[in-house]
């Protein structure tokens, strides 16, 4: 098993690059993949403290924390998918520097 820096470092080199997809990007979808990237990194921090850390019978709190993790990350993709899809149908367009209103 590699030491827990080598985890770390790898987890903040994808956040890393999650940051600078969300900075740098104009597509709406490509900025929710990069929020995905940065969901992901999180998640495998979480998992790599659970399992590096002193492992008690019942010390599950960082495997639960990303499964919750997870889900949520689900729900928003769900939710800002739609959002896109729907703008896209309305301006015919997915560039978030076009868009400036989510009204009717």
């Amino acid at each position: 098993m590699p030491p827990i820096e080598h985890v770390l470092v790898i987890n903040a080199i994808l956040f890393a690059i999650g940051v600078m997809g969300v900075l740098t990007r104009r597509n709406a979808i490509l900025i929710l993949m990069s929020v995905e990237i940065m969901l992901s990194a999180v998640t495998l921090n979480l998992v790599a403290f659970a399992v590096y850390g002193k492992v008690e019978f019942g010390n599950f709190t960082g495997i639960i924390f990303a499964f919750f993790l997870i889900v949520v990350a689900a729900a928003e993709v769900a939710l800002a998918l739609g959002i896109v899809v729907r703008t896209f149908r309305n301006r015919a367009t997915a560039n978030v520097d076009e868009v400036n209103l989510l009204k009717w």
